[in-house]
Parts: C-alpha cells; sequence; structure tokens
C-alpha cells in the first residue's frame, strides 16, 4: 500500500503544542547519541532553540507544518530556509513522523511532500543534521538522494 502526505501550515496552536515535545526530544536525541550527559544536554537543548527561534513561532524564515494523511496528523517538519550563492536552501531542523506511524511508508511519503514544497519556495537543496543513532532515518535519507557531507565522531575512554 502505498501513503500519500500533504502538508499544511502549522497553526500557532499546533506550534505551542510542538514546542512543549521539540526541545526535550532534542535533548533526548542528544544523549542517546552519547555527545553529552543529561544535563547538559538538556543545557544544549534549551540554549539551540533560545538561539534559532528568538521569536518562537515567528521567528523569520522558518516555516513549520503538519503532516497529514488525510484526517491523521502523522508528523511535523520545522524548516529554516537561507540565500547563498547557489539560491536558496532549507536545513530541515525537525522532520518528525510520529512514534507508532513510524515503517509504515510515511517517512518517505513525507520526505516527497517535503520536497514539493521546498520546490515551490524556490529551494535549490534540503540539508539536514540525523544523529548517528538513527540508522533508519539515516537508511531513509540515503535511499532518498541525500548525500553525506561531514561525520562528527567521538570515543568514550
Amino acid at each position: 500500500m502505498t501513503v500519500t502526505v500533504r502538508l499544511e501550515p502549522m497553526a500557532r496552536e499546533q506550534y505551542d503544542a510542538y514546542r512543549v515535545t521539540a526541545e526535550d526530544s532534542y535533548a533526548t536525541s542528544i544523549i542517546a547519541s552519547g555527545a553529552l550527559p543529561e544535563a547538559e544536554a538538556r543545557t544544549k537543548a534549551a540554549q539551540d532553540f533560545s538561539h534559532l527561534l528568538t521569536e518562537g513561532f515567528d521567528t523569520v524564515d522558518h516555516h513549520f507544518w503538519t503532516a497529514y494523511d488525510g484526517d491523521l496528523e502523522v508528523g511535523i517538519l520545522w524548516i529554516k530556509l537561507s540565500e547563498c550563492s547557489e539560491g536558496i536552501t532549507a536545513f530541515g531542523y525537525d522532520f518528525e513522523i510520529r512514534e507508532p506511524l513510524r515503517r509504515h511508508g510515511y517517512g518517505r511519503a513525507f520526505m516527497v511532500a517535503a520536497e514539493r514544497e521546498c520546490r515551490e519556495l524556490g529551494v535549490v537543496s534540503i540539508g539536514l543534521n540525523v544523529f548517528g543513532h538513527n540508522i533508519a532515518a539515516q537508511s531513509l535519507y540515503e535511499q532518498m538522494g541525500f548525500q553525506v557531507t561531514g561525520i562528527q565522531m567521538s570515543r568514550k575512554l
């Protein structure tokens, strides 16, 4: 069965609900990656969100969408647009499929919808970060044509 996803701009109320959990989710990913211990990861997450979203939902060049399959909310997308010599680029800060819906084809459909939305905005390339422990996302992104542009590694002693 092929699934399709449509993106709709996130309403402020949806953003408010998303924002409550997004910072914690980011901190949890930092911890799971082994990059920082919990207290430092939570501090970093709070600082990063504060730095990136200076005006919250209204921060210039940041766009938030909710992904739907029919009436079913399947995920969220947060990107930032930037101008460079090539044209408009997008950086995906959050591509997230709701946990119970993962591994059902929504990730691929979601990426197709995100690329379509970005093309309509004149975007020439999309970048993103994926944590090392998130092998499923890495695999999906590679299948979708994303290329590794850098690798950060560490080793516990």
